[in-house]
């Protein structure tokens, strides 16, 4: 889910590139929203060898491996893996573990899937599955399943967003920005849905929790909902004539709050 993203336009896969500005703004926002008890059952049913390796897909500046790094065992090895050397060339992950272990991180420039997790304790990744296709999200399945890799998959879109107050423009922005979200043959908010149907057939136990966004007014609301009608208005151009007095209202009202739905996924390869 990310309106705040450019592409090289080359197609279905094409690059894509965040603002690490944008990553910084909304980090907290993430950290708050992550489903913190899939990590439990992760824990409980997945997590039985140490250390652990970590792969982290787009993994951005780092920011999934700063939220979940303290709250596994250690010690912890992490792979932050991402298209964009820019962003790699900034991003960290701290320690320690849970347990006081230590947290190692190194980067890898490459794709956002088909890596060989051989070797991987944990397969993990952050507003990712809304930007794949669905051949894409079969083949990183596929690829959980033949390493009997878990994968902790958060923040992905699902399609609904809640505003208070209510404005009649909300459902066609909505419509609008879901379609843009699926452009090029992504799947957007059907994403999830779709991974969890590839993981069952590769024979893993999928387990799902909300992971909404809750947002006041404020920068990361503004920046967020700027990106948002943008993205809206170029899939479909009639609702440009609107989009300028829809901010005004909008950005004009203080009390203005959203909720932005996502969705978590957890895949456990079955004992």
């Amino acid at each position: 889910m990310d309106a705040h993203r450019t592409t090289d336009g080359s197609g279905p896969g094409e690059q894509l590139i965040f603002a690490a500005d944008w990553l910084e703004l909304r980090e907290p926002a993430d950290a708050t929203a992550r489903a913190a008890a899939l990590v439990g059952t992760l824990c409980d049913l997945a997590l039985n060898r140490l250390p652990l390796v970590l792969r982290d897909m787009g993994c951005g500046t780092g920011s999934m491996g700063r939220w979940l790094a303290g709250r596994l065992p250690g010690p912890q090895h992490w792979i932050l893996q991402d298209r964009d050397p820019a962003l790699l060339a900034v991003a960290t992950v701290t320690g320690p573990a849970a347990d006081g272990g230590t947290v190692t991180f190194e980067t890898r420039q490459g794709e956002l899937s088909g890596a060989d997790l051989h070797g991987t304790s944990v397969l993990t990744a952050s507003a990712l599955l809304d930007i794949l296709t669905r051949d894409e999200i079969d083949g990183l399945a596929a690829a959980c399943a033949e390493a009997r890799c878990p994968a902790l998959l958060t923040l992905s879109v699902s399609g609904r967003v809640e505003f208070d107050p209510p404005d009649p423009l909300d459902a066609g922005l909505t419509a609008a920005f879901n379609d843009h979200q699926r452009r090029e043959g992504r799947l957007g908010p059907d994403a999830v849905a779709a991974a969890a149907e590839a993981f069952a057939e590769c024979g893993m136990t999928v387990h799902t929790a909300p992971s909404p966004w809750r947002l006041d007014s404020g920068p990361l609301l503004e920046k967020w909902l700027r990106g948002w009608v943008a993205a809206a208005c170029e899939q479909n151009p009639a609702l440009t004539s609107e989009a300028g007095p829809y901010l005004a209202r909008r950005l004009g009202n203080p009390d203005l709050r959203a909720i932005v739905h996502h969705t978590d996924l957890l895949a456990v390869a079955c004992p």
